[in-house]
């Protein structure tokens, strides 16, 4: 077994169906009085309820998150954090009011309770994203890493199915390239492999029966595990290319994921055999690329960036960004061949193996 280093992050983690009526005693726990709950303008009602179940502990809702946190929001959203004299966030919803919710963190030091009901598993990591000028800028801080996380599965059954495949994929993405991140360690392939088995179980069970909580429990199980891995470990050529087409190109965040992670896995396959055996494992097929996307195309999710709005004629500045930095990845970046990716997820091509 190799060397490696094991840092393990701090958060409270609160599991189970029923589990959001905890929330007041959560909050109390952070030594928070007043907070700003936080949503997207599709989930306001969710917000109102939170808000509703707070009292008067809540100072208010901002209800304006958006894919990729845009600087502009979170300055906005900052600055009614300040008005309203809020000690803490709430964020409930998917990746984007998480993101939201870190932004206010980075500068504010304010503490961020998650409530996620989507399967992103940003709630879990302390990398936050930005978007500004059309470039979206990743970092970690301890700061944005939200104190407590509430999953309760009951809160997810209003998740379209079709949004529910594409989520799960992009959490399986977290673990797959935890599993051949150059600081992995034993501890997060554990993870990284039950969290894949885990959401591989549950996401056909989703699209089978939308109502199935035994199947929501899976998914919000494997999403968290998947979670943990993104926050403690480094990404590779997967989420720098999805990071290119989300933010430069503002395509889907789960979606797009989707659609790339097959053609990622295929491009590292020879380069990272035993991550590789362990994903068609957990999976329970031949092939990790072929696995996965057959996973996306027989529950109904997208396998083709044409499908999500990129034109054709895209493909060679997002080459471009992707190629821009030099990142850690188990084969070494070489645009032709990262280009051809491009194509054939651009395509929907299966991967060859």
């Amino acid at each position: 077994m190799k060397g490696f280093v094991y840092n393990g992050q701090p958060g409270r983690v609160v599991f189970g169906a029923g589990s959001i009526e905890q929330l007041g005693r959560e909050i109390e726990a952070l030594g928070a009085r007043r907070a700003l709950v936080l949503s997207t303008p599709e989930q306001r009602g969710s917000a109102e309820r939170i808000a509703a179940m707070l009292g008067e502990r809540a100072a208010g809702i901002f209800d304006r998150a958006v894919m990729h946190v845009p600087i502009e929001t979170a300055r906005e959203a900052r600055e009614v954090a300040r008005q309203l004299g809020a000690d803490c966030a709430v964020a409930v919803g998917g990746g984007s009011t998480t993101g939201l919710g870190k932004a206010i963190a980075l500068d504010s030091g304010l503490p961020i309770l998650a409530i996620p009901t989507t399967y992103a598993g940003s709630e879990m990591t302390p990398i936050y994203g930005i978007t500004e000028g059309g470039l979206k800028k990743t970092g970690r801080d301890a700061r944005v890493l939200p104190r407590t996380v509430i999953y309760d599965p009951e809160l997810t059954l209003s998740l379209p199915v079709g949004l529910s495949v594409t989520s799960g994929i992009n959490a399986i993405a977290h673990a797959a390239e935890g599993l051949y991140s150059v600081d992995g360690n034993p501890v997060m392939d554990l993870m990284a492999q039950e969290g894949i088995a885990a959401l591989g179980r549950a996401l056909p069970a989703i699209r089978a029966d939308a109502a199935d909580i035994g199947a929501r429990g899976d998914a919000l199980y494997g999403a968290w595990l998947c979670g943990v891995v993104l926050g403690n470990v480094g990404m590779a050529l997967h989420h720098k290319l999805c990071h290119t087409l989300g933010g430069s190109f503002n395509l889907p965040h789960a979606e797009t994921h989707t659609v790339v992670l097959p053609h990622a896995l295929a491009y590292n396959a020879a380069a990272a055999p035993l991550a590789m055996n362990r994903i068609a494992r957990a999976l329970k097929g031949r092939s990790a690329a072929q696995s996965v996307f057959d996973l996306a195309r027989a529950n109904g999710a997208p396998v083709a960036l044409r499908d999500l709005g990129l034109r054709e004629s895209d493909l060679d500045r997002a080459c471009d960004i992707a190629m821009q930095n030099q990142y850690p990845n188990p084969r070494p970046l070489e645009r032709a061949a990262i280009r051809q990716l491009l194509q054939d997820a651009f395509e929907g091509n299966r991967p060859e193996a």
